[in-house]
This record gives structure tokens, C-alpha cells and sequence, in this order.
């Protein structure tokens, strides 16, 4: 889980780093707005690519492309500065930061078994990722509300659940003494981390 952690950690950094060399960089901060729907659509891909193909994938490769995932990710996110002050920006981040190591600690040493939480996470994660989507069209701040709310729920909950399943895998078959699986974990709660943040980023966020 060290393992796990360490490239999670490595690339919500390499995310970090970027979104800040994008603000603070005209010529870059302009490409991404002007290529900002084909990078969130690659971003989208790449991910995708990644989850699917990943465990197949040897260590190098699988690294290279969760690096450039978080790179992108970067990219994209770094417009959230032109909406949020960047205090409310940190604190939101700040807050994600508790609350995630909050149910990965619960995740790890809870002695319930976590399985049961799972087709109720999956159904509220489809029913954010439709709403998301209805509220594109719609544009109602209500209902972005709701959404920000429940996705906090949904993510906080897959925090711990994926934590307690990536130990369990551990447990029974090694499953993180590879780089690539390693990765994979890595990416399963980077993920979770991102949306959490953007959840609460959208709830406590003071716009500009």
C-alpha cells in the first residue's frame, strides 16, 4: 500500500505543479484555452485506456501513461483558477485532504466488511455522472448543488471502500508488489481524490 499511496501522492503533485505552471505561464494558460474540450476529451481517454488495459500494460508504460494523465488532468483543472479565489481553492483542497485520509483510515482499519456499500456507490455514481450531464443542458445552480453534495457522499464512500478492497487484494495475492498493479490501485484513488475535491470545491468555492 506504500506503493500505492507513493504514486498517488506523486501524481496528485505532478497535477498540482502543473495547474500552477499553467497560471502562471500566458502562452501555455492560452493553448489550454484554446485546445481545452480536445484535452479534456484525450484527458477522458487516457483514463479510460488506463483503467481498461492497465494490468496487462508492464510497470514503465503503466507509469508513463498515469504520469501523462496526471499532466492533463493538470491542464484542465488549472482553469478552476479563473473561477475560484485561490484561497478557496485551498481550502478546498485542504478539506479533501482531511476527509480522504479520514475514510482511507476507516477503510483500513474497520472490521466490517465494505462489499455491501458497493452497488450502492455504483448506483450513485451513475446517477451523479447522468445528472452531470442533464445539468450541461440545464445549467441550474440547485441542481449542481445536489450533485456537488452527492458526489461528496459517493467518492468519500468509494475512498474507503477501494482502500479496503486494494488492502484485502494485497492480503490474499500480492497484488500491489507490482509497479503496474501498484498503478492501478494508485489510479482507482487518485480518482476518487480529484472528484472529492471538485465536489467540495463546488459547495465551499468563493467564485470570482
Amino acid at each position: 500500500m506504500s506503493r500505492v499511496y507513493g504514486w498517488m501522492f506523486a501524481g496528485l503533485w505532478i497535477t498540482g505543479m502543473v495547474a500552477l505552471f499553467t497560471v502562471s505561464n500566458e502562452s501555455v494558460r492560452n493553448v489550454v484555452i484554446n485546445w481545452y474540450f480536445p484535452l479534456v476529451l484525450a484527458e477522458l481517454g487516457l483514463v479510460f485506456v488506463l483503467s481498461m488495459v492497465a494490468p496487462r500494460l508492464s510497470g514503465p508504460v503503466a507509469a508513463l501513461m498515469f504520469i501523462g494523465y496526471s499532466v492533463l488532468t493538470g491542464l484542465t483543472l488549472s482553469l478552476l483558477f479563473y473561477r475560484y479565489t485561490s484561497g478557496s481553492i485551498a481550502q478546498a483542497f485542504f478539506m479533501t485532504a482531511g476527509a480522504f485520509g479520514a475514510m482511507s483510515l476507516y477503510g483500513t482499519i474497520t472490521k466490517k466488511d465494505l462489499s455491501a456499500w458497493a452497488s450502492f456507490l455504483f448506483m450513485g455514481l451513475v446517477g451523479v455522472l447522468i445528472a452531470g450531464v442533464v445539468n450541461i443542458f440545464m445549467g441550474s445552480d440547485m441542481l449542481g448543488f445536489v450533485i456537488a453534495c452527492a458526489s461528496v457522499i459517493v467518492f468519500a464512500g468509494l475512498t474507503a471502500y477501494q482502500t479496503q478492497k486494494l488492502r484485502e487484494m494485497h492480503a490474499a495475492t500480492g497484488y500491489s508488489s507490482t509497479a503496474t498493479a501498484s498503478i492501478v490501485g494508485a489510479l482507482m484513488l487518485y480518482l476518487a481524490f480529484i472528484n472529492l475535491f471538485l465536489a467540495l470545491l463546488r459547495i465551499f468555492g468563493q467564485r470570482r
